[in-house]
C-alpha cells in the first residue's frame, strides 16, 4: 500500500511548521549539490536558461530576500521578474559553483521571506530542488508532507506560477497519496510529477494520465 497523508487542505500548519518545511528541503539540496562536480552544476536545469549553479544562487537569494528589499528590487526592475531574477544571481553566484553552493548551505536556516506565502516558497525549494537533481539522474526525494501541502498552495492561487489557472475546472487526483482536489476532466499521477507540471514543467506531462492531460497540456504549452 503506498503511504498515504490526510487532504492535506484540512490541515492547517503554524508558521513555525512551514519554516521546519522549508529548512528540511533546504538541507536535502544543499546536500546534494555538496556532492555535485563543477561540471555537473553547471549542467542546463529543467529552469530554462539556469544551469545548476544559477538555480542554487537563485535560491539563496529567495532566501535572504525580505519584504522590503523585494519589493525595492521589483521597483528597480519595473517589476519584471527577470531583470529582479538577474540582479539577485549577480548577487548570489560565487566565484565558483563551490562557492555558490557554500553561500546556500549558510543560508538554509534563514526565515526571510518576502510574504507570507509559505505555501509558494515551500514550493519553489521543492520543485527548484527537482530542477537541478533531474538532468543529472541524480535522486533528492521531498518528503510526502512538503509536497503534499505546495500541491495544496498550487491549485488554489497563482503567485510565482500560475499553477491555478493551470488546473482550473480539472480534476487533479494524486495516485499515491490521499491527495484530491477539484472537478472535471481528470488528471491522475503520482503526487511529485502532478506539482512540478502545475509549475510549468512539462517535461512531467508524459508520467500522468487522464481524460484532463490533454487540456493541461495545452494550456501548459499555449
Amino acid at each position: 500500500m503506498p503511504e498515504t497523508t490526510p487532504n492535506p487542505r484540512s490541515v492547517k500548519r503554524s508558521t513555525a511548521q512551514y519554516w521546519s518545511l522549508i529548512h528540511t528541503e533546504r538541507s536535502r539540496i544543499a546536500d546534494v549539490a555538496e556532492d555535485l562536480t563543477a561540471d555537473q552544476l553547471r549542467t542546463q536545469s529543467l529552469c530554462q536558461a539556469w544551469t545548476g549553479e544559477y538555480v542554487v544562487a537563485h535560491l539563496s537569494a529567495a532566501a535572504n530576500t525580505g519584504r522590503f528589499a523585494w519589493l525595492a528590487s521589483m521597483a528597480r526592475s519595473r517589476f519584471h521578474a527577470d531583470r529582479h531574477n538577474a540582479r539577485q544571481l549577480a548577487r548570489y553566484l560565487g566565484d565558483t559553483p563551490e562557492e555558490t553552493v557554500h553561500t546556500f548551505r549558510r543560508l538554509v536556516p534563514s526565515t526571510v521571506a518576502p510574504t507570507k506565502d509559505y505555501g509558494a516558497w515551500l514550493g519553489e525549494v521543492i520543485v527548484h530542488g527537482q530542477d537541478i537533481a533531474v538532468p543529472l539522474g541524480v535522486d533528492l526525494a521531498p518528503s510526502r508532507a512538503a509536497v503534499s501541502e505546495v500541491a495544496t498552495y498550487f491549485t488554489t492561487k497563482d503567485f510565482a506560477v500560475n499553477s491555478y489557472s493551470l488546473v482550473q475546472d480539472l480534476k487533479i487526483e494524486a495516485l499515491d497519496d490521499d491527495f484530491h482536489v477539484g472537478t472535471g476532466p481528470a488528471v491522475r499521477g503520482n503526487l511529485l510529477p502532478l506539482v512540478m507540471t502545475m509549475a510549468g514543467r512539462p517535461q512531467y506531462l508524459d508520467q500522468l494520465k487522464g481524460d484532463g492531460v490533454a487540456e493541461l497540456e495545452r494550456r501548459l504549452r499555449g
